[in-house]
């Protein structure tokens, strides 16, 4: 186990050492100016960000997915359909009630609707839409016709937000469907597929365990999108004090207490489906309990430590990054925001459970060096085109149309697993990094251009581009090996046509 913590510390090392890099070459040009305090403030914080990824990826390693896949396989194998879906539903709203970034994204527009309502009704929406994914499952429907028809009511929705006046709120709505799919649910979600796919088996048991994700981080854009159609009042954003001195004044200890109880809320829920599950159906042995035990002890101390890292540490600076290049030259800061939005994906911890799942399912058909370059440059191109649009002032359906057009048409010609990694892959990439340090620094390059009453059209939607992008080059990636493929055989082909007669053995 410590063998595994220390294998585990030295990748999430190399995956933060690269975003600590980028800031401490930053403050030492004339482009950021960061005092002493704030760069103290951020290299301790990088520090237990690398302690955090790497106990939260032993503990998904322990704990998160043979949780999950021990659900998925025990339930399908009870053949009770009606208990799977039931399950399925409690847990996706639960969840996702407690998800802590939903609760954040409540505050922000309680000035135009109920906190409680839009929590409540995000809930529902993740629930129904995980048990649409289960059927799915269970009765092998194609992934690419349901996402064709979510997509369709979805952007019919946004149309008729346009319509109605409220079209501020759009990019919030978008950025709905990436704060939903946390570190703490995506693990078990996906392991929750694979454990039901395999125990229904069929062809393509593998490729039919991916798209949870992508259908889950559906179901909470078209909630947001009905609540914010028919929400009356005026949007009122205040910009919060994001100074490394106004975190501290909370109090660091407030903040770790904080975290750890909306850490253990969520963790809770999952423990507790997990312990009546195991009572009931499941009848683990000892040993595998006591596993899951300790995997989710390093779980949640990873995440506790992982999220007080980002809010005290990696949130300010992002956000003076933001404003700092926005003043000194806009267009300097785009070139910049895509080496960011590059690196920062490696630090995303639920991105690596992803990566390794992928290569395990496929046998290594898509491995992890593959899966994360495409990530990288799908969030890198994704931070670069949100700060063109913060600079330029425009809507985000120039990007979101045309985007998820191109993904849709690429689902036709690439193999049906990309496709599914693909959806999966970008509800992952959205994670609490992104929300954390990407978008304060998207926010600080808003109110450093246009003010703070701009904040919500143009500088929210950014999480939705980060989850819309990787859509694109992971299927780009399915697209490459289907036309290598045919260039293969055409070669073979062609060498054999070309053969000479001459070293053909006739028999008589």
């Amino acid at each position: 186990m410590w063998k595994g913590l220390f294998n585990k510390t030295k990748e999430s090392l190399t995956s933060v050492l690269p975003v600590g890099i980028i800031v401490f070459l930053l403050s030492l040009t004339p482009l950021v100016s960061l005092s002493g305090k704030e760069l103290l403030v951020f290299g301790l914080s990088a520090l237990a960000l690398i302690l955090g990824i790497a106990l939260f990826n032993l503990g998904a390693d322990l704990a998160m997915t043979p949780m999950g896949q021990y659900i998925g396989e025990g339930l399908t194998k009870s053949k009770k359909l009606n208990l799977l879906l039931a399950v399925c539903f409690l847990m996706g709203l639960l969840i996702t009630v407690a998800e802590p970034d939903l609760s954040v994204l409540a505050s922000q527009v309680s000035s135009i609707m109920n906190g409680t309502l839009l929590i409540a009704t995000v809930g529902v929406g993740v629930g129904l839409f995980l048990l649409l994914a289960t059927l799915k499952i269970v009765f092998r429907i194609d992934l690419t016709s349901l996402l064709l028809f979510f997509y369709l009511v979805l952007f019919s929705l946004a149309a008729l937000l346009y319509v109605s006046g409220n079209e501020a709120l759009l990019p919030m709505s978008f950025d709905s469907g990436g704060v939903t799919t946390g570190p703490i649910t995506v693990p078990f979600i996906m392991a929750l597929g694979v454990g039901i796919a395999l125990s229904v088996g069929g062809r393509h048991a593998n490729e039919n365990s991916f798209g949870l994700i992508a259908l889950c981080s559906i179901g909470p854009i078209i909630a947001v999108l009905l609540l914010s159609i028919f929400s009356k009042g005026t949007m009122s954003y205040n910009l919060p004090d994001y100074s490394v001195e106004a975190v501290l004044e909370e109090g660091l200890w407030a903040k770790i207490l904080d975290t750890m109880g909306e850490v253990g809320v969520s963790l809770a829920l999952i423990v507790a489906f997990f312990t009546i599950l195991q009572l009931t159906i499941l009848k683990l042995p000892r040993k595998t309990l006591i596993s899951i035990a300790f995997g989710i002890v390093f779980t949640f101390l990873g995440l506790v430590v992982f999220l007080t890292a980002v809010v005290v540490g990696f949130m300010p600076v992002g956000y003076k990054i933001g404003v700092s290049l926005a003043e000194y030259n806009p267009n300097l800061l785009i070139g910049i925001s895509f080496i960011i939005g590059f690196v920062v994906v490696l630090a995303e911890p639920a991105v690596h459970v992803l990566n390794q799942q992928v290569e395990v399912i496929t046998n290594g058909q898509v491995s992890r060096r593959q899966m994360m370059t495409a990530l990288s440059i799908g969030v890198g191109v994704s931070i670069c085109l949100s700060i063109i649009r913060i600079i330029f002032d425009f809507s985000l359906l120039y990007y979101l149309i045309p985007g998820y057009l191109i993904s849709l048409g690429l689902s036709f010609f690439v193999p049906k697993l990309y496709t599914a990694i693909a959806f999966d892959s970008g509800g992952v990439a959205s994670g609490p990094l992104t929300s954390s340090f990407i978008l304060p620094m998207a926010i600080g390059a808003c109110v450093a251009l246009h003010g703070e009453a701009e904040v919500l059209s143009l500088a929210f939607g950014i999480v939705s581009m980060v989850a819309m992008t990787p859509l694109i080059t992971i299927q780009a990636l399915g697209f490459n090996a289907v036309v290598d493929r045919h260039v293969r055989s055409r070669k073979a082909l062609r060498r054999i046509l070309e053969a000479d007669d001459e070293q053909i053995i006739y028999f008589e």
